[in-house]
């Protein structure tokens, strides 16, 4: 049997809209969330015009025109703005009777090339429960005949399978919210040896190391640690019958592991290092589930994907930024302090779930707006948009290309220094088996 996705009720009319505007096809994604037994739609995005067509108002004629390129980008920076919890979890294309039959084969090659993209930005692994089917959704400009279709992306061979594609009002109106903060302190050590000191390359892999300590972590709700398979619920008032938007939130603390378990064993490393990144600063998480009987563990996973993505997502932002503004040759060769982008929050109409962005200081609201506009089509109030806290640092000390000749006679002894010292307990243990060996012999013989 297909999956089933509830979609709410504004969409349809949102996409009913597309049908009327543009012709003779339109794309975009689809955002929600996936459980276990259903999935929720809870809003559609239209891929927006590129400047030559916003300027000309040309739409290509063809669907073998799609710019997938410019679909996965978009994908990608409307993923930034998903709190923990949704995800970008379809595309769908508006098309003219005409180019109804090449359909299906352009929503394949799009959810595939989609997924692709933010699979490779991703800082979490997936679980192997994980709901991997994506939907692809066809609607006629002429008939509004809808026609859904998923396809498992972790199967590059996949089939189309139907599912249902079921309207509902209100449908995350009552949804739940999880809030906490995160203090974060990552030191990310710059190894001298390394020959291409890549800052950005460097960041993911620290990234990389302390979101394994974020998925290793006890997470308290509202005080209580709860069993994973437990109903998030349990034990509340459930909001019932209720059309408006309204929020239930759980505070969440997060206790990070001081050290391993007395059955891991661990071993420090030596290395030799010229400069660092620190990440410093409080991190303001959320993540949404919804209403319909969640487990404990859904909402903790989203929460856990939240607080990795969002400082994984801000320093993918700054250093974009130091590209465009310094470009992406700059060598500094002195220590710099970047103020991270802050993170805001933008009510959905009619929804009890609020979409994320981020800020630089000097920005100002009416760009904000824009980047809604553009990215989201949707139009927000200055007095809508909340930001959610105070400012984090990242500090970095990069590695220096002009070292002089001392300083890297210097670099090699300590390397070398080093790789002796590594080897040392060795040759010391062989040493020690040797005469224990010996004494034994002789021991044994008199």
């Amino acid at each position: 049997m297909g999956r089933t996705y509830f979609v709410e009720e504004a969409i349809g009319q949102y996409l009913s809209d597309l049908s009327t505007k543009l012709k003779p096809y339109v794309t975009g994604l689809l955002i929600g969330q996936c459980s276990p037994q259903r999935d929720y739609v809870i809003q559609a995005v239209r891929t927006p015009p590129k400047e030559e067509q916003k300027e000309d108002n040309i739409s290509p004629s063809k669907l073998a025109s799609i710019d997938e390129e410019w679909i996965t980008t978009h994908a990608s920076q409307v993923s930034r703005m998903l709190p923990g919890g949704l995800l970008v979890l379809g595309v769908f294309i508006i098309a003219t009777p005409e180019l109804s039959k090449d359909c299906q084969n352009a929503l394949r090659k799009l959810i595939f090339s989609v997924e692709k993209s933010l699979t490779k930005r991703r800082v979490w692994k997936p679980a192997e429960e994980e709901v991997s089917e994506r939907a692809a959704l066809q609607i006629c400009s002429a008939t509004r005949k809808v026609v859904c279709r998923t396809y498992d992306v972790q199967d590059p061979k996949s089939s189309p399978k139907p599912a249902d594609w079921k309207y509902q009002s209100a449908l995350s109106a009552s949804w739940l919210a999880l809030n906490c903060t995160v203090n974060v302190n990552i030191h990310i050590p710059l190894l001298a040896t390394s020959l291409n000191h890549d800052l950005e390359k460097n960041t993911k892999n620290g990234l990389n190391r302390w979101s394994k300590q974020i998925e290793d972590s006890v997470f308290l709700i509202n005080g209580q640690i709860k069993d994973d398979d437990t109903e998030l619920l349990e034990g509340q008032k459930k909001l019932r019958g209720n059309t408006q938007s309204s929020t239930q939130f759980s505070d969440v603390k997060v206790l990070t592991q001081l050290s391993q378990g007395s059955s891991h064993r661990s071993t420090a490393t030596v290395q030799v290092c010229s400069g660092s990144i620190n990440l410093k600063g409080a991190v303001k998480c959320r993540a949404y589930v919804h209403n319909n009987k969640p487990k404990v563990k859904e909402a903790i996973q989203a929460l856990k994907r939240d607080i990795i993505n969002t400082l994984s997502d801000r320093c993918e932002i700054l250093f974009e930024d130091l590209i465009i503004n310094e470009g992406p040759h700059k060598k500094s060769f002195e220590r710099e302090y970047y103020v991270l982008p802050q993170r805001l929050f933008v009510p959905v109409a009619g929804s009890s779930v609020m979409l994320s962005d981020y800020k630089f200081g000097d920005e100002a609201t009416g760009e904000i707006q824009e980047r809604f506009v553009e990215m989201l089509d949707q139009s927000v109030q200055a007095e809508d948009i909340h930001i959610a806290e105070e400012i984090n640092t990242v500090d970095i000390c990069p590695v220096t290309d002009n070292m002089d000749d001392t300083q890297q006679q210097q670099l090699t002894k300590a390397t070398l220094l080093l790789k002796l010292q590594q080897n040392m307990g060795v040759v010391i243990a062989a040493a020690v088996a040797v005469f224990a060996s010996i004494f034994s012999f002789n021991y044994f013989s008199d």
